[in-house]
């Protein structure tokens, strides 16, 4: 990890958010296990920074079986009682029992694969931020995702966090032109 690197400025507070930076945010990603672990974490970080929860991910997967689907979706009260009591994640009943949900509504209500499903909204085309002010919060493709996956049943999923999703596993890169990913 280089430091001198021009980077986006959020990402410049801790060394955390430079590895996050540098290593993850804004790269393609793909597969139903990875892209539910993304969406999944993305719905505990509303509301709190997202440096609590990576440094709490090692946490998250041990406590969500590594997020694999079918034994998320097989959590039944005791695991949701079992992660109430697991400070090594964020403990919020309402986030927990959501992707309880939705690891279930991903498997009974998403024939063609949550990775397909996600990828059919990224944008064709995608306008680089000139600084962090430029950056969007929110896309008609982010709403209509967020719109599309409540339709099915899943549960913290709105605009907001559909785009920062979408920001996170590539679907749209929105790295600040000066920032060095911007031309990597």
């Amino acid at each position: 990890m280089t430091t001198d690197l021009p980077r986006c400025a959020w990402a410049t507070s801790a060394p955390d958010y430079v590895s996050y930076h540098d290593d993850e945010w804004g790269h393609p990603l793909h597969g139903d296990v990875a892209l539910f672990e993304r969406m999944s974490l993305e719905a505990f970080q509303s509301g709190l920074s997202w440096l609590v929860i990576l440094r709490k991910r090692p946490g998250f997967r041990a406590a969500f079986a590594h997020f694999d689907l079918a034994t998320v979706a097989a959590f039944g009260d005791a695991d949701v009682e079992r992660l109430l009591a697991d400070a090594g994640i964020v403990r919020n009943r309402a986030k927990i029992e959501a992707t309880v949900s939705n690891a279930r509504t991903a498997l009974d209500a998403v024939p063609e694969g949550l990775d397909e499903l996600l990828w059919s909204f990224a944008p064709s085309t995608h306008r680089r931020p000139q600084g962090l002010g430029d950056v969007a919060s929110t896309s008609p493709e982010s709403t209509a995702m967020a719109k599309e996956l409540k339709r099915r049943g899943f549960r913290f999923v709105g605009p907001t966090t559909a785009y920062v999703l979408m920001q996170a596993t590539g679907m749209v890169d929105d790295h600040v032109a000066t920032c060095w990913r911007a031309t990597a």
